[in-house]
């Protein structure tokens, strides 16, 4: 009796695998299936409508960005004027130095 039982649990188990098994492969088929299905789908649509798809040119945006990093655009590259101004140091309970006329600490730079 004892042989009997555990056969017929080996082969419940063993069915209950290869069920599961499939039950798995027939999801991942539909998924592939229905993401071919809406590639499709947007393909024909921007051939209809003559734009590209929202995803491509999300991915154009980040391969113009990487290129600009890339390149060194945005490396520190002054493009006008650089000012060199003398520091003072402020202490606590001290007021900062007031403004003069005749360009104290703090000027104003007319152009």
């Amino acid at each position: 009796m004892n042989s009997s039982s555990d056969f017929l649990g080996r082969l419940a188990r063993g069915l209950l695998r290869v069920l599961l098994g499939v039950a798995a492969t027939i999801f991942l088929l539909s998924l592939l299936v229905a993401s071919l299905v809406v590639v499709l789908a947007m393909s024909l649509w921007s051939l209809i409508t003559g734009r590209k798809p929202a995803p491509v040119v999300m991915f154009q945006q980040f391969r113009q960005a990487q290129r600009r990093y890339a390149s060194g655009v945005f490396r520190g590259a002054a493009g006008g004027d650089v000012v060199d101004v003398q520091a003072t140091e402020v202490r606590e309970g001290q007021s900062p130095a007031q403004p003069t006329a005749q360009g104290g600490p703090i000027t104003r730079l007319d152009r």
